[in-house]
This record gives C-alpha cells, structure tokens and sequence, in this order.
C-alpha cells in the first residue's frame, strides 16, 4: 500500500481514533467503581459536616472513617414525596459500611427536573418526588439533613441543611459548586458563609421558605441570609434553589415536627403522673414497748 496516499492516511487515522477510543472506554470503566466510591464518599463527608454543626462537641477529622461515623450517627435515611409520604428507604450501612446508600448530585439533578416541570403546571407530579431524607442523631440530639440543587452562574450548585427537630429551624449547612467564580460565588463553600445559615428559620407560614439577597432587599431576617458581596447571582441562585426544594419538603418537616412535639408532650404527660419517690410519705411503725420482769 502506498504509505503517501490518501488511502492510507484515512485508515491509519480510523485505526488509531478506535484503538485510543477503546483504550479510553476501558480507562473509563476500570475506574468507574472507584469514582463512584468517592462521590458516596464526599456525599457522606457533606451529609456529616451539615449534620455535626449541630453540636460544636463533634469534630470531624479530615482523616476520620467517615463511613463508620456515618453508621454510628444515623437513625434513618429514607425518601419522600412532594405529599411529605415516604416512597422509600436508603440502607444506613449498620451491617456493612460499603452498604450505604446516599444521592448524589446526578440524583438530585433528576428530583429537580422534577420539582421545575411541577413548577410548570404539572402538580401531579409532585406524588412522583423521591427526596432524600437523613436522620442523624447528634450527641442525642435528632438532627435531619436535607438537601438542595440549582443552576448557579456557570453550572450546578447544591448543598446540605440540618434543621432542628421543630421542622425548620436550621443547625448547620454545608454548600458546593461545580464552576463558580473563585473568589466570588465559589464562595457559598467557604466555612464563613455556611456558618450564616445556623440559627435562621425556614417560613412555613406561606410566601418564600427563605431568601439569599442583599442586606437591603431583606425584610424577614429570620428567614434570610445576606447574599456574599460581588456574587449576587450566584447567591440569589442559591437562594432560588433553597427556597424551592423546603417548599417541596415542607409537607414531610411539617408532620415530623408534629410528631415529634406529640411525642414529647405525651412522655411530658407521662412523666407528670408518675409520683416522685421523695414525694411518698412512709408512716413509721409504733414504738413498742416491752416489759421485761427480772
């Protein structure tokens, strides 16, 4: 074959496209099972950094057995719809660590896509809504985590809130991106920004759940945070993003936080009816006398 034709060059070029095309897939597929166990564990490392804010007590190491801890503080880890129903149950890992099932960022993108088309017009969709839930308990504390997923400036951004076991009270957030500005919007990641959440409270009264904006244009502060300086899209894309999936989760807070204040109140009740021992008082016996003749 004459090396200098045309015809060589087309398949000497085919030849080497398909083998490095081949060598590439199989690169891929090696390392897929590995890629997928850093994606859980960088999930379970968010998951536990939104949760552990919740007590200033647990310090999570940078080289801490994540999955372990993870076990060891979660009570439950199930999905609910937009009815606040649960539609399914994620294994928690109490058996076998390389058991846990956590969503990914890929998971979460389809709930959006969801909630957006529900956003449309399409309410009867919202029954088909799987949004993970995580239940943490935190040095006896209950703790739940719940996530959040958006389009930021230049691509998706997410995050992990803790709330409070009243169904909207916020004890810790954790929040990534994939291609925000450094140094501006790649700020929603940084430990100072996320510290701004703990304490604030979702609405669950009506109107906007919560809001990311500039101090100025704040007028519930209790449910807001001030957007970060110079990243106003990013940060009201975060907000967006907040607001939209606690309307969606509501339902479940809501009836958690019912439950959990009827719970309280009936090992109150319980507890009142019960006399204390201190309060029972024992009459002594008689003294009696013997007479002893000698």
């Amino acid at each position: 074959m004459n090396t200098n034709g045309n015809t060589y060059t087309v398949i000497y070029s085919t030849i080497l496209v398909v083998l490095v095309a081949a060598i590439l897939a199989f690169v891929a597929m090696s390392l897929q099972g590995k890629q997928n166990e850093n994606v859980k564990l960088e999930t379970i490392s968010k998951l536990l950094g939104a949760a552990s804010q919740a007590d200033e007590s647990l310090t999570i190491e940078g080289d801490a057995d994540v999955l372990a801890l993870y076990a060891e503080k979660i009570e439950d880890a199930f999905y609910v719809n937009g009815l606040g129903e649960k539609v399914g149950q994620m294994n928690t890992g109490k058996e076998n660590v390389k058991d846990i099932q956590v969503t990914t960022t890929s998971d979460l993108k389809k709930q959006n896509d969801i909630i957006k088309k529900i956003e449309d017009g399409q309410n009867d969709l919202a029954s088909t809504l799987a949004m993970p839930v995580y239940v943490f308990n935190i040095n006896g504390k209950d703790v739940t985590v719940i996530p959040c997923y958006g389009a930021g400036l230049w691509g998706p951004i997410w995050g992990y809130l803790a709330i409070n076991a009243d169904g909207k009270t916020i004890d810790g957030a954790v929040f990534d991106h994939k291609g925000e500005t450094p140094g501006l919007g790649a700020k929603i990641a940084d430990a100072p920004f996320c510290k701004e959440f703990h304490g604030k409270s979702f609405n669950m009264d009506g109107g906007e759940v919560f809001t990311v904006a500039k101090a100025s244009a704040i007028t519930e502060p209790e449910h807001s945070v001030d957007a970060i300086s110079g990243a106003t899209i990013t940060s009201q894309a975060l907000g967006k993003s907040i607001n939209l999936w606690a309307k969606y989760y509501k339902p479940y807070l809501a009836g958690a936080a019912a439950a959990h204040q009827a719970e309280a109140t009936a090992v109150s009740d319980s507890t009142m009816t019960c006399t204390p021992a201190d309060s029972v008082k024992t009459t002594a016996p008689a003294e009696v006398k013997v007479n002893v003749e000698e």
